[in-house]
């Protein structure tokens, strides 16, 4: 996990991404996609930090239809980024995966509501 590269917009974990080795963040213009991104744009625009600053959030027109993306945003707009950071740095240290190798899915994804996904962010424990 590269801290450092922090949270997308959108709720994505830059910190996680392993596709752009050299890519400095969402947040710090890093993202090769951010040109045809909506949640960029759209918090560019009204300088907010991400999505779930938004009165809007969550917007139905964007990357938040996904759960696990919308998910990660409602629990940093619960919890703030620096606790979904130290969460999901205790998880991947237990063996949570966020990605699997080949894949775009991973143990966030297990969780059949967006209430699931944070709570495994909390607790670490996948519900059976």
């Amino acid at each position: 996990m590269k801290r450092e590269l922090g949270i997308a917009y959108c709720g994505l974990t830059c910190c996680f991404c392993g596709e752009h080795i050299a890519c400095p963040g969402c947040g710090k213009d890093g993202c090769k996609d951010k040109e045809n991104c909506k949640n960029y744009s759209c918090c560019r625009e009204k300088g907010l930090e991400g999505c779930w600053e938004c009165e809007a959030f969550p917007c139905k027109d964007s990357m938040l239809k996904d759960k696990r993306m919308k998910a990660f945003a409602q629990f940093v707009k619960i919890y703030g980024k620096e606790t979904l950071l130290d969460c999901l740095e205790r998880n991947e240290k237990a063996g949570l995966v966020y990605h699997k190798a080949g894949s775009l899915e991973g143990d966030y994804d297990l969780p059949e509501s967006e209430e699931g996904i944070i709570e495994l962010i909390l607790t670490g424990e996948v519900e059976v």
